[in-house]
């Protein structure tokens, strides 16, 4: 018996040149749009923390789409930038009175130059270090104006997005549910983990770096580290940053104070942030961020080093999201497509007693 292979089917050639069309094209529009990407997931953060209140308003207060989305937007700027021009007030009245610690910061440059000298015959201010140094600055600063600028067009961009999002918020989801290729059920389960991600990031994160940086004031306080409420501004935004966290703020004031000659209160304040700030970190991490959503430390701490890379500032929210949602499509294919059984990678039958 002669075994015939079977033609390919005029509508799978179709399905396929159609579908080759639209990852053609689609690939185009990511690749071009690339830019607005922070602003797209900024603004849908920002929809998921306020689709609670924002239904609520639509739905069962029946007030007007246009005034509940301006209520929101105003909220989220109010809450987004007052915090910031907060920090950027008090950063800028702080390093304007730079002057006072302008002498004692020069004298701790003066002993570690000395030591490196010493020790290893190399001038770390000579003319050739100083000159490059002075190109990386020249550097910093421009890549800070165009940050800034960056900064400004996300924002007004993101929410411009988040506007037709906030007006018709039961459209936008069944446009997303409908382009998704999975059951019904799977893409309720894939929402709500991406929801509560979202909220658990970006709202978790945020209140862990407070808690430590507000361990860390009560410190800097009770040590007499200089500038607290500075150094309060600094702990609270190196909190977010993976592996290292606070201790990029908190280990250098402690090294500054020791070479100050304040050997005892430097080296209590260094025994107080590794047991207090520490165990702060810790506690939060294992019950609000717990309570949000259990997310693998693991999944955080590599997450937030992708997503920075990838989305900038808003990794620190979407780079976990990426990972556990990567992990999760594995899981819908599985349930989509496997029917095969589910194989431990740890056990098997011969381990068994």
């Amino acid at each position: 018996m002669k075994n015939k292979s079977q033609p390919i089917s005029t509508i799978v050639i179709k399905q396929i040149f159609l579908i080759s069309i639209i990852l053609v094209l689609g690939g185009l529009i990511v690749y071009h749009l690339s830019l607005f990407l922070p602003s797209l997931l900024g603004a849908l953060t920002l929809y998921i923390i306020s689709r609670k209140y924002l239904l609520f308003l639509l739905e069962e207060k029946k007030w007007n789409a246009n005034l509940v989305a301006f209520i929101i937007i105003l909220t989220t700027l109010v809450v987004l930038i007052l915090p910031v021009y907060g920090i950027v007030d008090l950063l800028i009245s702080k390093l304007g009175n730079a002057q006072v610690y302008l002498s004692h910061f020069n004298t701790f440059v003066d002993k570690i130059h000395h030591y490196i000298y010493s020790q290893l015959n190399f001038d770390i201010l000579s003319k050739e270090n100083l000159s490059q140094l002075k190109s990386y600055a020249a550097k910093f600063s421009t890549s800070i104006i165009n940050t800034t600028f960056n900064a400004f067009s996300v924002i007004t961009s993101m929410y411009f997005i988040l506007y037709f999002m906030l007006i018709t918020p039961r459209k936008f989801e069944k446009l997303l549910a409908d382009i998704a290729p999975f059951r019904s059920y799977n893409v309720l389960k894939l929402g709500e983990k991406i929801r509560k991600m979202v909220i658990a990031n970006a709202i978790g994160i945020p209140v862990v770096a407070l808690g430590q940086g507000l361990v860390a004031l009560i410190g800097y306080y009770i040590f007499g580290a200089p500038a607290p409420i500075l150094l309060f501004a600094f702990t609270f935004i190196s909190s977010m940053i993976p592996i290292v966290g606070a201790a990029l703020t908190w280990a250098p004031i402690c090294i500054f104070m020791i070479a100050e000659g304040q050997t005892t209160p430097g080296i209590g304040l260094a025994i107080y942030c590794i047991i207090a700030v520490g165990l702060t970190d810790n506690i939060l991490r294992f019950t609000i961020l717990k309570k949000l959503e259990n997310i693998h430390p693991l999944n955080t701490v590599f997450g937030i080093i992708a997503g920075m890379n990838i989305f900038g500032v808003l990794g620190l929210i979407f780079g976990p999201i990426l990972v556990s949602v990567t992990l999760m499509l594995i899981s819908v294919y599985k349930d989509e497509y496997g029917g095969g059984k589910n194989i431990s990678l740890l056990t098997s039958e011969n381990d068994k007693p």
